[in-house]
């Protein structure tokens, strides 16, 4: 069998070197390796507000919604098709979450819908406090309408950017837009850290409360004093030191997951029934994380996601359904959701192809046999 291709494996350098911790004060050059971390994200995102460095992208949301206000018994509008990640957080709160769907053309929250579940909320007689929106695979939501219809109801927006770093909306990179902004650079995305993530904050302010409760909200004492409940949330400086490594590389993993979109734009082309997930416009700039297609099978001659699915199983190649919507999920299925079904017919349509910074031109060929192949016999 030939060696398997992955959907978005870590890319690493041959030879990963950690800045010398043995010299002077070691806590403090520890510190500084977090801190230049820190300000390698904010240089990036081009911005003047500050970043937080922490284990997960789960832990930045977390931090989002304590920061938002949010507490026991309110209410949280999610997007339905996201990862749990950005869901359960609201569940950490004791908080409940309202799950909005997808507009078709960018897979992420509807405006539309976004609005009645408000004014829903209301006429039972409580008034949501947060909005949790997702940059599904790297392409922006339609920030323009979502954050003017926040603004107008003064409701704290919380965008989850995990998947889209270096993406931009309206020439904006996402993660500076909201109120708060999250990344994430888990072994999948296109900057890793071994596992870790970011809290982007309006003020300093902000930031030295994240990192209060992200470091179990030990008091400024000389001994361990703690009024608050805390976290362990910070980012280790041996993450924070490989991410410094990984964003030398940034422009080159993104030069390369484009190359990625255009050989599937290309690709599909042609072939009946399939359309591949992009930017509705000029307003949208996608990273091109995961590139995704739907698949019509009345107009495919029959294929469905799940043939093509096997297709590549069966030449070791890994692809993988696009996220279920959260309002389908067990763990979720007593919240509220409203929509049209968009996020569910995503879901029973949509596959993530592999889209990894370290696709050859033979693993490309690969990847179009099997797809000629399984099409041709339509």
């Amino acid at each position: 069998m030939e060696k398997p291709i992955y959907l978005s494996p870590p890319v690493y350098e041959d030879r990963i070197i950690i800045p010398n911790m043995q010299s002077g004060d070691v806590y403090e050059n520890i510190n500084k390796v977090v801190l230049d971390f820190e300000t390698c994200v904010q240089t990036f995102l081009e911005t003047k507000k500050q970043v937080v460095a922490l284990n997960s992208g789960t832990s930045a949301i977390h931090l989002a919604l304590i920061l938002a206000g949010v507490q026991k018994g309110d209410l949280v509008l999610c997007q339905s098709m996201t990862f749990v990640a950005c869901a359960n957080p609201i569940l950490y709160q004791g908080a409940t979450p309202v799950f909005v769907d997808s507009e078709k053309n960018t897979w992420n929250m509807s405006p539309k819908f976004l609005k009645e579940a408000y004014f829903e909320c209301c006429k039972k007689g409580k008034i949501p406090k947060a909005i949790i929106v997702t940059s599904l695979y790297g392409l922006s939501s339609n920030m323009e309408a979502i954050l003017a219809f926040a603004k107008a109801k003064n409701i704290k927006v919380i965008e989850d950017s995990a998947e889209a770093l270096g993406s931009t909306y309206c020439n904006r990179k996402l993660s500076t837009i909201g109120d708060y902004g999250i990344l994430s650079f888990n072994l999948n995305k296109i900057v890793t850290t071994g596992g870790g993530g970011a809290l982007v904050v309006n003020t300093l302010k902000e930031k030295e409360k994240a990192i209060f409760l992200a470091t179990q909200a030990k008091e400024k004492l000389n001994y361990y004093q703690h009024t608050t409940l805390g976290y362990n949330y910070r980012m280790s400086h041996l993450n924070a030191a490989l991410g410094i490594i990984q964003f030398n590389r940034l422009k080159d993993n993104l030069d390369k997951k484009a190359l990625n979109f255009n050989f599937y734009n290309s690709l599909f082309t042609n072939i009946k029934g399939v359309s591949l997930h992009k930017e509705p416009n000029n307003d949208y700039s996608s990273n091109y994380w995961l590139n995704t297609v739907l698949i019509n099978s009345s107009k495919a001659g029959g294929i469905n996601k799940e043939d093509l699915y096997n297709a590549f199983a069966k030449a070791n190649i890994e692809s993988r359904p696009v996220w279920k919507p959260m309002h389908l999920q067990p763990i979720f299925e007593k919240a509220d959701f409203y929509g049209n079904g968009v996020s569910s017919k995503l879901f029973q349509n949509g596959l993530c192809l592999p889209s990894g910074s370290n696709l050859t031109n033979d693993d490309r060929e690969r990847i179009q046999k099997v797809i000629f192949e399984l099409f041709k016999s339509s």
